[in-house]
């Protein structure tokens, strides 16, 4: 069954290489005999994702792309390989999901009148509460 990203792009089973790997860390005995961590491999360049996709892609700046352009994903944290299995396509799935939303171009904004005039009333008013904490003088 394809990785649903959106309603338009899906992909394709094939382009997802999935490997059963031991997982790291505690575990008992269990964790020495048993390949229940997944290892995900997919090739961003060779995929059948958009070129908006591949693009944002490829300019992240995330330790999971290599510099061939292929996303890796290790999934252990279940028990189960079968969970890890949907853990790695569902980060996998949020990754893509992710450069997929264009941001909103911030318009920045200008402080009020009224705002600018609180903002210096409290600066005087903070001055004069610190000029306070002086040394006494006395007069003698």
């Amino acid at each position: 069954m394809p990785l649903r990203i959106s309603q338009k792009v899906l992909i394709p089973d094939e382009e997802i290489t999935l490997s059963g790997i031991r997982a790291q860390g505690a575990g008992g005995q269990n964790v020495n005999k048993v390949s229940s961590a997944i290892h995900l491999r997919f090739d961003i360049r060779r995929s059948s994702l958009p070129d908006f996709y591949k693009q944002r892609l490829l300019a992240l700046r995330d330790t999971r792309i290599s510099k061939d352009g292929v996303i890796t994903i290790k999934a252990q944290r279940f028990r189960t390989q079968e969970r890890n299995r949907e853990d790695a396509l569902a980060r996998l799935a949020e990754l893509i999901r992710k450069v997929g939303r264009v941001q909103k171009t911030r318009i920045p904004t200008r402080p009020t009148r009224a705002a600018k005039e609180r903002r210096i009333t409290e600066k005087k008013h903070r001055s004069q509460h610190k000029r306070l904490r002086g040394k006494v003088k006395t007069f003698d």
